[in-house]
């Protein structure tokens, strides 16, 4: 005897068997043999799943995965796909470790987060909206770990990746300081000298300047251990030096961060640890006896490159007797003597936000006529605290600088702000204000008072939460003032730092 089912009883039991291969069996089993799992899902909260995928190869657990592109179909196992918008992924490998140290970098658009300890706790974690941004880990393992590695993308763009390396390392006593004007340098996998890999030396018998590029963006460098990338990495140079008594100046440059001390790193004469293009940075003391020096440098990404050079001043060039700052007629005027015997060609400005990353503001041209008192105005002060600067040039070309000033301007509390994050590493950032501002405008600008981008905000409510973009702008690296204005609330004035 024969039964027929009415048509749409089949497709419903077609499409149920359908559905039933692609999200049936165990979320909670993990691959093998470098092999992921990855169990995925149709939101971004590892909610209704919707089958497996397989990510890594026999011979290695690294993968970088974007979907197919975003917004499309993407297969699963079993005949199922999932849409690339507002969904997720748990990647699960159980994998054993030989003792030694390992570095794991995870990146991914938007959040990611890893575990080596079933999902317990996270050695990674970066569970927000975001663009395509890399983490790294370092970890001393021995046995079997259950990694975790989980993901979700909630709109636009969408990308995954996972790579693990074993670290070499180097056997070289770090606290001994080359002799006879050679460095040593000691080169660490990280920005923040976290794993040490191996020694090099610059300098030679006669002069301790070197110039270093490290063979190029991105490539192998060669230490007496092991070869680093040269992405994200630093180095701490060692010289321990005597001076015959006299004057010296030190000209340290660098892409990205530097920095020099002559007590053994305790202080910093030069200190220029930020992210920026190829700059150099100056400075001139007396001395006299031994010195342990240490020059320090960071390289974060793209070019990169340190220097060192030094020289023999007779006398310092300018003689600096009084630097100061105060507020006048709602800006900040600067004030500064010398000396009668001073020779000065030019003072460059400079103003910096946090006493570390300077910006010139202004330059006054020295007055031949053997003036010895000058004045400059900030026209675009900070509301908050400033620091200022002289960078004074004499007439054969030699720069000094002035010790820094700082002064505080009031910031009304009725129009105050705030801004988040204030370390801008994406493409935008917010702010609120604590009152309520009609006809708002929100104005970045450089710390010279040029405009880089104006935006109109409308009406805001007090609380409300405003985006402000910084892509359009092209500011890059740098620190910027944000200024907003309106119809009915004076200017307030905040600061944020783009990376």
């Amino acid at each position: 005897m024969k039964i027929f089912l009415p048509l749409t009883v089949l497709v419903f039991l077609n499409i149920f068997a359908a559905k039933s291969q692609c999200n049936s069996g165990s979320e909670n089993v993990y691959g093998s043999g470098n092999v992921w799992i990855g169990y995925v899902y149709g939101n971004a909260h590892l909610g209704s799943f919707r089958g497996r995928v397989n990510e890594g190869s026999a011979v290695s657990p690294d993968f970088d995965q974007n979907f197919g592109g975003s917004n499309v179909n993407y297969p699963v196992i079993g005949g199922c796909t999932v849409q690339t918008e507002t969904f997720s992924v748990r990647y699960r490998l159980s994998k054993t470790f030989t003792s030694g140290d390992y570095i794991f970098t995870v990146g991914g658009d938007d959040g990611y987060r890893l575990s080596l300890d079933g999902g317990a706790t996270w050695v990674i974690n970066r569970w927000t909206d975001q663009s395509y941004t890399t983490t790294t880990y370092t970890a001393t393992l021995n046995g079997s770990y259950n990694m975790v590695l989980e993901y979700y993308e909630n709109g636009g763009e969408n990308r995954i990746s996972f790579s693990l390396a074993a670290i070499c390392s180097a056997t070289e006593n770090t606290s001994i300081s080359g002799t006879g004007n050679t460095w040593n340098g000691y080169v660490y996998d990280g920005v923040n000298f976290d794993v040490y890999t191996g020694m090099v030396q610059k300098g030679s018998a006669s002069d301790p300047a070197f110039d270093e590029n490290f063979g190029g963006a991105n490539v192998a460098y060669a230490t007496s251990g092991c070869a680093i990338q040269t992405e994200t990495f630093s180095v701490r140079y060692r010289l321990s030096k005597t001076f015959a008594s006299g004057t010296y100046m030190f000209t340290v440059g660098g892409d990205d961060g530097f920095r020099l001390s002559l007590n053994g790193g305790s202080t910093w004469i030069i200190n220029n640890w930020a992210l920026h293009s190829y700059t150099t940075t100056s400075y001139s003391a007396s001395l006299s006896g031994t010195y342990d020096m240490v020059l320090e440098y960071y390289e974060n990404a793209v070019d990169n490159r340190i220097s060192f050079a030094m020289q023999t001043l007779s006398l310092l060039p300018i003689t600096l007797q009084s630097f100061t700052a105060q507020e006048k007629d709602h800006n900040v005027q600067l004030n500064w003597e010398i000396s009668s015997d001073s020779n000065p060609r030019s003072f460059e400005i400079e103003k910096s936000v946090d006493a570390t990353s300077f910006s010139a503001i202004g330059t006054v041209q020295s007055n031949m006529n053997s003036a010895t008192q000058y004045r400059f105005t900030d026209q675009a002060p900070f509301r908050g605290t400033a620091y200022y600067r002289l960078k004074m040039t004499d007439m054969n070309g030699v720069a000094t600088y002035s010790a820094i000033v700082s002064i505080r301007l009031a910031v009304v509390s009725a129009n105050k702000i705030n801004i988040y994050p204030t370390v801008v590493t994406g493409n935008s950032f917010y702010v609120t204000a604590v009152a309520n501002i009609r006809n708002a405008v929100i104005t970045i600008t450089s710390l010279n008072g040029n405009i880089i981008s104006k935006q109109k905000a409308g009406n805001i409510t007090a609380g409300q939460a405003v985006r402000v973009l910084t892509s359009a702008a092209n500011t890059g690296k740098g620190v910027y003032a944000v200024i907003i204005s309106g119809s009915d609330f004076g200017i307030t004035y905040g600061k944020i730092v783009i990376q």
